[in-house]
């Protein structure tokens, strides 16, 4: 392992244009970025390669529509000169000819219009399902074996030697009723009790406060978004199964607080000097997480509905990667104050987000479990959702996309989980100092 001194490599991958249309920008970047664009995808394991090549003629398409509808337009405008001229000099007959035929080509025009909407409501189609490319220090990989751990803090070997689980921690000391809740919503949605839900309350505040004490503006953002929210993030398309919809009003409940705060700066052309913007905000999160059964997501390993507190960064391009690793020595210090065993880790491609261009999860040791779980990512997303947001900043009289990125800070379930099984004794659970004060008691018995 590394001394923990994270120095994450500038690279050079940021997409720089003026153009306004969102769908524009990106085709214009695949085609000028062809060759990198497939390495990138490739290093993703992503199987939709022809995607690639597929924009960029249906792109072609559209540009030649587009000149032949301008054309038909200046046609118009031309003859519609022509016209007043005419009339004004009494030829009448003159000017009619040229009226029926301003009608022809307005006709051929709405055709012309029409082509060019479908023809561009194709092209997003087909962008929305190319993911992020990743950063050159993002390694080629498949799944999450071939993540990257670059700092562990602690020697984990040995610890928890006849521990229990949290699941048997939670029932013992009545902290967490997990068959009530399947009985007022079914599996996936526990109920805290007594010190389980004060110890919750704490966590957050704690989470909370940490953030704030670090130059972030706390929100209270709304828990359902509406579905150009979910494109802007990226959650849509690519995670639409996971998310709960609200039909009668086709409203998604949030999978993250990252999607409603993200969203604040949608459509918003911001000031050079607005910048950085840094938000965090405490949700509760909904995922539907279809397919996850087994012992692996037995008690708080896998939830439906969890709390979590959100750190979000609007930046300058230039700044983004010092950023990042700004954020990831934030969540080491909390961790360091929650006095848990953890890992960084580097995302591989095949693991790496679709939205991301470069992602480090944190992973605490769970002494009964003997094994790590994920309690935080921290993610870089470059221009990707900018440019889906259209969020933009203006320098020098010229404007250009932001980056933007989140991180975790932290989710609770896993960080519950391991506070518990981490620090029981014979007498309960011995919680970590800091944590102690936020809670007003220090012994769970």
């Amino acid at each position: 392992m590394d001394d923990g001194s994270m120095m994450i490599e500038s690279c050079n991958t940021q997409q720089q244009t003026s153009n306004t249309q969102q769908q524009m920008l990106q085709v214009q970047f695949l085609r000028n970025n062809k060759e990198r664009v497939l390495e990138g995808l490739k290093k993703r394991q992503f199987r939709h390669l022809d995607l690639v090549d597929e924009a960029i003629a249906t792109d072609e398409q559209r540009k030649k529509i587009q000149f032949e509808l301008d054309s038909q337009l200046s046609e118009i405008n031309k003859i519609s000169k022509e016209i007043g001229m005419l009339m004004k000099e009494g030829k009448k007959e003159e000017a009619e000819a040229s009226k029926s035929k301003t009608a022809q080509y307005k006709e051929l025009s709405k055709e012309l219009q029409s082509q060019l909407e479908i023809k561009e409501k194709a092209l997003l189609d087909i962008l929305y399902q190319i993911p992020n490319i990743p950063n050159e220090l993002v390694k080629n990989g498949a799944s999450a074996d071939d993540n990257e751990i670059i700092y562990q803090s602690h020697d984990v070997e040995g610890l928890g030697e006849g521990a229990i689980p949290h699941w048997e921690l939670a029932k013992k000391y009545n902290l967490i009723d997990f068959e009530l809740g399947v009985k007022i919503a079914g599996a996936g949605f526990p109920v805290y009790l007594g010190k389980g839900a004060r110890l919750q309350r704490a966590l957050v505040q704690y989470f909370l406060d940490k953030n704030v004490d670090a130059g972030y503006v706390e929100v209270n953002p709304p828990h359902v978004v509406n579905e150009a929210s979910g494109y802007g993030t990226g959650q849509l398309p690519d995670k639409e199964g996971q998310m709960y919809h609200i039909g009668l009003d086709d409203l998604y409940l949030i999978p993250t607080a990252e999607v409603p705060v993200t969203n604040l700066y949608r459509d918003v052309l911001l000031d050079e000097k607005d910048l950085p913007i840094k938000n965090t905000a405490f949700s509760q999160c909904y995922r539907r997480e279809a397919g996850s059964y087994g012992a692996h997501v037995r008690g708080l390993n896998r939830l439906h509905q969890f709390e979590k507190v959100e750190i979000v960064r609007i930046e300058k391009p230039e700044n983004s990667y010092a950023v990042l690793e700004e954020m990831v020595d934030h969540i080491k210090e909390i961790l360091e104050d929650l006095e848990l065993p953890y890992r960084v880790l580097r995302l591989c491609g095949g693991d790496t987000g679709f939205a991301s261009a470069m992602t480090y999860d944190f992973e605490v040791w769970s002494a009964a479990q003997e094994k790590w779980l994920e309690v935080s990512s921290v993610s870089n997303f470059e221009t990707f959702q900018a440019n889906r947001l259209k969020c933009r900043y203006k320098a020098d009289g010229k404007s250009q996309l932001v980056h933007t990125l989140n991180g975790s800070a932290m989710a609770l379930p896993r960080i519950m989980a391991a506070l518990l099984e981490n620090n029981q004794t014979e007498d309960g659970i011995k919680l970590p100092k800091k944590i102690a004060e936020y809670a007003k008691f220090d012994l769970i018995n």
